[in-house]
Formats: C-alpha cells, structure tokens, sequence
C-alpha cells in the first residue's frame, strides 16, 4: 500500500493516489486541480487508476476531475447528495477564485455508506460523514489503519467551513465523533494540511472519551 500526496490548486486540496504496490491498481481521491501534473505522477508511479473519487462536491476538491475521467477512461464517483453542489461548479470557481472552468463531469457511481471499494487487495470503505455538506464522505481502509477525511477534520482540531448550504455544526461533530471511534492509531489524510490521527485528534474534542 501506498499513499501519495499531491498539493493541488488555489485552496491547496490535497489530492491523493492511493495504491496497491503489486498490482499497481490505483484511485484518485480529490483531483482539485492540476490535472497535468497528476496525471504525470501516475504516469511516472506506473499506476492503473480505476477510479475518481470524490469526498465531497465542492469545486476545490472535482476541478481535474473530467480531464483525468477523459485521459484515463475511469469513472467519477460521488455522494448523491452533493450532486446539486457540483453542478454548480463554473459558478463557484468563478467566485471564488476568478477563474472560468468547464462544467463538472457527471456522476458515474454514487458513494453509498458502508459500500467497500476494491483497489487490487487493498478495500476502502465508504463513510457518510455530513456536516462540511450534506453528501461529504470519508474513505477508510481498516487493514492500513487510515482514512481520508476531505473536509470533515484537519490537524489539530480544525474542520471544514459549516456556513455553505448543507453545512451543519452539529451535524458535522456526530461525523467527528463517529470517524474519532476508530482505532486510535489511524492516520487521518484531510482536504488540506497536514495529516494526522485519531489519538492526536482525540485531544481537541470533548467527546471523544465518551
């Protein structure tokens, strides 16, 4: 297994490769932007990307997205429940960055919870983690002790902005706590920054003992 960081776009979205290191299957969770740039990576790490995945639907995280589906024919997946988000992709990159951007690519496969994905002998399962936005999700790999957690959760107590639409403090902190339940020695891999883990996170938030 192996997991390779790529710091991508205006916001500094983590993209990540996550790998099997026999059999080369890959997949590409957060392509934000740079979409040259990742696909050289892959090309360099030898890498069979099988999927786009997407933990949630905010441009920051999709805006490489259609032209990694289109180079390496392979599906775009995300929550359903982000869909409307993503939709509106040209008109938030606009805003929020002055740049003009091509649609977002459609959904191929929806990110069902609890729904284990297969890259070579490695699993990664689908967690609904609301609260960032409505259709947020985190992709945990229990046989490697780690998890991306997009937006959700950043070092040091930080989390994702809950003033968007679908964004919910309270909902966003069950999240926490649910994703804060696993084994204490799982590596945290967010959106952006730094990553981290459960027992160093445990520290910032009064629920976690409970």
């Amino acid at each position: 297994m192996a997991v390779v960081i790529l710091n991508v776009g205006q916001l500094q979205t983590n993209c990540y490769l996550f790998y099997d290191e026999n059999t080369r299957e890959a997949v590409i969770i957060d392509p934000g932007d740079d979409g040259e740039f990742i696909f050289n990576k892959i090309k360099d790490l030898n890498l069979k990307p099988k999927a786009i995945l997407a933990t949630h639907g905010h441009f920051d995280h999709i805006l490489a997205a259609t032209e990694l589906k289109l180079a390496f024919s392979i599906p775009f997946c995300l929550n359903a429940k982000d869909v409307k988000i993503l939709a509106r992709t040209q008109k938030t990159t606009k805003y929020f960055t002055g740049l003009d951007v091509d649609p977002a690519p459609a959904v191929d496969n929806f990110l069902i919870n609890n729904t284990i994905l297969t890259i070579g002998n490695l699993g990664l399962q689908v967690f609904v983690t609301p609260g960032h936005t409505l259709g947020s999700i985190c992709l945990y790999c229990e046989k490697e002790k780690l998890i991306f957690s997009g937006d959700l959760i950043f070092k040091d107590g930080g989390f994702g902005r809950t003033d968007l639409e679908g964004g919910d403090f309270s909902v966003l902190k069950q999240s926490i706590k649910k994703i804060l339940s696993l084994n204490k020695h799982t590596i945290i891999y967010p959106g952006h920054g730094l990553k981290t883990s459960i027992e160093n996170e445990k520290n910032f938030w009064e629920f976690s003992a409970v």
